[in-house]
């Protein structure tokens, strides 16, 4: 009885983690996850460094920003002005 209770219950929860995966595959197509146009921060680039950092550029009111993350301290490397990339 213990093996057919474990398998019932793994067979619940991968019915239970599908259903989600298919509601976020469904609102992103359907256009319900998206960012709108006017948000004032977005992710432009990321490049992985090594298992740590990280280098982020992000865009922010029209400027973009260089943060190195993932060490002992989060930096901003540089600000660029608008449309540089």
């Amino acid at each position: 009885m213990l093996l057919h209770d474990i398998a019932v219950g793994a067979a619940a929860l991968a019915a239970v983690l599908g259903l989600i995966w298919l509601a976020a595959r469904l609102a992103r197509v359907g256009g319900l996850a998206r960012v709108p146009q006017s948000a004032r921060m977005r992710v432009v680039e990321t490049l992985v460094l090594d298992a740590r950092r990280r280098a982020v550029l992000i865009a922010l009111d029209g400027r973009e920003v260089l943060l190195l993350t993932g060490g002992a301290n989060d930096l901003v490397i540089s600000r660029l002005p608008g449309d540089s990339v």
